[in-house]
């Protein structure tokens, strides 16, 4: 229906709602043979950025300066000299790393970049990989039909997380969470029902949402089959930042 004006996204001053019928692609500085739908940023309000990287083959992501985490949707790309990160495959690459990312295929890749905040005494995090379905799920409040998987390890040395969150048909979060965090999610499997403020949107599959520190969250699956998301959050730091 976008031909006539209408969408299921929508924008207020504390969450956003992103559809694929409205996503602009565009090449950010540093991108070969590759274009980004950017999700959020901080001219939107966010502390950090986010987008989907589409790579024809032979692109490339340069390195940057702030710290980058990458979530492979489709293909592959390479991290010279280190590993080769497939669909699935998630890498962390801190702030400063001179490595670049290429795809020897069609790729797409989530990517979330923010500077570092860095903690006295605490060293700064190193580069790490991994697979997300090698990771033991975890239920979320000891309920069976909602598993988390923690993709970043949980040691002070990070200031955020990404988790992957499933839920079975019918499951949904146990409360509605209002919280300092803010939080990007892209849906990558099945749909339901978001609640964000006091409004109330239908969701699915390539959808994504960012929601500002304190907006009324609520999720619940709705449909014949499981829904997942990747969530990030900022953690681990002072909100006042003491």
């Amino acid at each position: 229906m976008y031909e006539l004006g209408v969408t299921r996204g929508a924008r207020h001053h504390d969450h956003l709602l992103q559809t694929p019928d409205s996503f602009v692609r565009a090449p950010l500085p540093g991108m070969t043979k590759a274009m980004a739908v950017v999700h959020t940023a901080p001219p939107l309000g966010a502390t950090f950025m986010e987008y989907t990287a589409e790579f024809e083959p032979g692109g490339s992501l340069a390195p940057v300066s702030v710290q980058r985490f990458v979530y492979v949707l489709e293909g592959s790309l390479k991290s010279p000299g280190r590993t080769t990160l497939r669909a699935g495959d998630y890498g962390f690459f801190p702030a400063g790393d001179d490595k670049s990312l290429a795809a020897s295929r069609s790729t797409r890749a989530v990517v979330i970049e923010k500077p570092y905040e860095a903690l006295p005494g605490v060293p700064a995090p190193q580069f790490f990989a991994g697979r997300e379905s090698d990771i033991a799920p975890e239920p979320l409040n000891n309920d069976p039909r909602l598993e988390v998987r923690a993709m970043v390890p949980p040691d002070a040395s990070f200031d955020f997380a990404v988790n992957t969150m499933a839920y079975l048909p019918g499951a949904s979060l146990p409360m509605v969470e209002v919280h300092v965090m803010e939080h990007g999610l892209l849906m990558l499997e099945g749909g339901g029902i978001y609640r964000l403020s006091e409004h109330w949107y239908p969701v699915a599959a390539g959808d994504f949402i960012w929601m500002a520190p304190y907006c009324p969250q609520w999720f619940g699956a709705i449909g014949k089959v499981p829904a997942k998301y990747l969530i990030y959050k900022n953690w681990n730091r002072n909100p006042g930042g003491a």
